[in-house]
């Protein structure tokens, strides 16, 4: 049995929700491996209209075609079919449109190399026992992850991850910005 510990670390804020993790290998001699997912459901008020910005570029392993690998174009990713994606390499940030109300919101990762963006379409919700038949076009799934290549742990070392969910409020912006001129 590999020995590990985890921490696990939630902060809540007005408008932000951080989420930092913690995987330690107290090991003298053996190292270990593991992969990691935050599963983020957003609610959302139609997933057809929502919009995921910084992906452009960035491969992906899409899930719905075999495992195929493909390079995405799209300035901003839609969805409006079952999608199960696993960007790789992707930035630090990625903004969210039309969730929460209608808002944007910001999600910020550290040290999460991948970007899962799902939701299972009306078939395969009909699939899942946990999953009600009409909840897919009020959920995204934008998760931050290590998916794609695993994390090695050497002995004695500790991995740390976070993640920042902010939601952006288009008022304020524009008033700091008529405040500076």
């Amino acid at each position: 049995m590999r020995r590990f510990r985890i921490t696990y670390r939630l902060i809540l804020r007005e408008k932000e929700l951080h989420f930092h993790i913690g995987v330690y290998n107290p090991s003298k001699d053996l190292s270990f491996t593991f992969n990691m997912l935050l599963h983020t459901y957003l609610k959302v008020p139609d997933v057809r209209r929502c919009q995921i910005t910084g992906l452009q570029g960035c491969h992906f392993i899409d899930k719905t075609r075999e495992g195929a690998l493909y390079q995405e174009g799209r300035e901003v990713v839609t969805v409006n079919e079952w999608t199960d994606r696993i960007y790789q390499h992707t930035p630090q940030e990625h903004v969210i449109t039309n969730v929460v109300s209608g808002r944007k919101m910001r999600l910020h990762k550290y040290n999460f190399p991948d970007t899962v963006i799902w939701n299972p379409w009306i078939d395969r919700s009909r699939e899942m026992s946990d999953f009600g038949d009409d909840e897919f076009p009020n959920m995204l799934c934008v998760e931050a992850g290590n998916v794609s290549s695993p994390v090695i742990l050497l002995p004695g070392t500790c991995y740390e991850a976070s993640q920042i969910l902010q939601i952006i409020i288009e008022g304020n912006v524009s008033r700091k910005t008529k405040r500076n001129r």
